[in-house]
């Protein structure tokens, strides 16, 4: 068994102490720490937290380190059967991936902070916290006075743990599974209007599945004082930060639902149903992937529509989802240029953000849509008998449980043998390639009695100018241009700050002087790298940033009508 210590006698200073003992059977030792963790695919650079790495022998004098890489190192182990390693881990950041500690509490995700050696890494473990005396645990690992066990070392770096005073806890049952519910932080739960709506979405989704992939699951939920919304899945927890905290069980109620429903969806949709490319996961390097449109975009997808199936969102909440991803998808010209499978495979090269205006898009959004087109037409072609949760069910049972990884080829054997049709067509020109989504969103929603609208989007700036806009502190920034729009034409750059139009300082209401000067040229007045800059803008007779909305189609066909029943059901 590999003994892990962790110990914090300092928290104000936000270092975590961690001690691990191996035995050293060779005369060399290499250790690493993983590169990137599961639930976000780019390269973490953890190594960068580690502070006063030391290695000791069984008489504990010190050892050489030699470092190979970034993220590992290699010691002489000829002189010694068995080393303690030690180092300080700097955990000042808290989101749903990260390790963070503070005189409150100690939240780690192992998988940032626990080195590990190869030859060890199916080893049981235990790890030892040292701990306040009225603090809780909450984790999904077996846990006994203070003391996590794992299985191995796959088991630990996918088992959050929130060490806290403050941690409130219920559970539920569905199945044959308890799910466990950790509030961590000042929050005032609204507990059994909770619990009957995670109990409802769960159900439903066991329905589908027919089983859960394990027999407890947590969702270990920060409450945050201040904005936050992120979530991480694992095997059998998630972890999960929103906030402003007085507004959890308020306007923030529904975020709460959603990304719950989207992170349960997730045990078994990348957890088990896990692409071919990390079957197993490689900590070492990046495990470069195509399927993001299947590992986030299906899920997306399922996570919002099992809320409607158990009829926790009304029709209109659901819509209202999806209304957020199709006007994400029209406002972002990566569309024309990259397709989801690229960008799936670069977010190893440029994460999560933005990155180069208009080069990528969201495997997300993109990958959301196409389930959403996916589903309708299975739901056609077998006319009502199945939907894609179907085709997830048998991945799961024909693939994940067999321990295999899937391929794209395994997803589109899968949705040929459902439905009788091939699918290639719309894989090379949805998937691989970048071909419009307008006529299969628009059919796909007529399919299921709904229609796709639009108009010019509210905003002056954006429907009339070409342009958007964020406000920092007051300050008015250009944060995106419609290609070949007024704005763009005219000279305007991202990160231009608008201080005047036509000579008249906006003073935060540049929207209302935009309106002032209707049927005008606009001269509009930017800061630049320290530098004042005039650009004009001349009116034209068109419109360019669209608001689009789903509506539901007043008269239904018979075929609709049966078409959304089983779409919702």
């Amino acid at each position: 068994m590999i003994p892990y210590y962790f110990s914090i006698d300092r928290p104000q200073l936000q270092y975590v102490h961690i001690r691990v003992e191996f035995d050293t059977p060779n005369d060399k030792l290499v250790f690493r720490l993983p590169s990137w963790r599961p639930g976000r695919y780019e390269l973490g650079n953890f190594a960068k937290n580690i502070k006063g790495l030391k290695v000791f022998s069984l008489d504990n004098q010190r050892l050489e380190i030699h470092k190979l890489t970034k993220d590992s190192w290699q010691i002489n182990t000829a002189s010694t059967t068995k080393v303690r390693i030690e180092y300080d881990y700097f955990a000042s950041e808290l989101n749903a991936g990260s390790t963070f500690l503070s005189p409150d509490q100690l939240y780690v995700n192992p998988v940032n902070c626990c080195i590990y050696v190869d030859e060890y890494s199916d080893e049981p473990i235990q790890l030892q916290l040292n701990l306040p005396r009225n603090w809780q645990i909450a984790c999904a690992l077996s846990v006994k006075d203070n003391v996590l066990y794992a299985e191995n070392f796959d088991q630990l770096v996918d088992s959050p743990f929130i060490c806290s005073s403050e941690l409130e806890h219920k559970e539920y049952s569905s199945g044959n599974c308890v799910f466990h519910i950790w509030f961590n932080g000042e929050v005032k739960p609204d507990w059994q209007r909770l619990l009957n709506d995670f109990k409802a979405f769960t159900d439903k989704q066991i329905e589908k599945f027919i089983e859960f992939p394990v027999n407890d699951y947590h969702f270990l939920i920060h409450a945050l004082p201040y904005k936050a919304y992120h979530g991480v899945e694992h095997c059998a927890s998630t972890v999960i930060t929103l906030g402003p905290t007085y507004e959890i069980f308020k306007t923030l109620y529904k975020e709460l639902l959603g990304i719950s429903s989207h992170e349960l969806y997730h045990t078994w949709n990348v957890k088990a149903i896990r692409p071919i490319e990390m079957f197993p996961y490689d900590f070492t390097k990046e495990n470069y992937s195509r399927l993001g449109y299947i590992c986030e975009g299906i899920t997306t997808y399922m996570g919002d529509l099992f809320l409607i199936k158990s009829k926790v969102f009304s029709l209109n909440n659901y819509l209202d989802e999806l209304n957020v991803q199709i006007q994400r998808h029209f406002d972002n010209p990566g569309r024309f240029n990259y397709s989801v499978a690229e960008s799936s495979f670069d977010t190893w090269l440029d994460g999560y953000t933005p990155g180069a205006p208009g080069r990528k898009v969201s495997i997300y959004t993109e990958g959301c849509l196409l389930a959403f087109v996916t589903d309708t037409m299975i739901i056609r072609e077998t006319k009502g008998k199945y939907g894609l949760d179907e085709v997830m069910k048998r991945l799961y049972f024909n693939y994940a449980l067999k321990g295999k990884g899937v391929s794209e080829n395994d997803y589109k054997k899968e949705l040929f043998e459902l439905t009788g049709v091939s699918f290639d067509l719309f894989f090379n020109d949805y998937v691989h390639g970048t071909k419009p989504f307008e006529s299969i969103l628009t059919d796909a929603l007529n399919a299921i009695g709904f229609e796709l609208q639009h108009k010019p989007s509210p905003s002056y700036a954006q429907g009339q100018l070409g342009f958007k806009y964020v406000v920092n502190n007051s300050s008015i920034i250009v944060s995106a241009l419609y290609p070949g729009g007024p704005a763009e034409m005219a000279g305007m750059m991202l990160g231009d700050e608008i201080i005047a139009v036509n000579g008249f300082i906006c003073s935060g209401e540049v929207e209302k002087w935009l309106r002032y000067f209707d049927n005008e040229d606009k001269k509009i007045t930017v800061v630049r790298s320290g530098k004042l800059k005039e650009l004009i803008l001349p009116e034209v007779n068109r419109f360019f940033y669209l608001e689009y909305t789903v509506e539901p189609i007043k008269e239904l066909t018979h075929h609709q009508k049966k078409s959304q029943d089983k779409w919702m059901s």
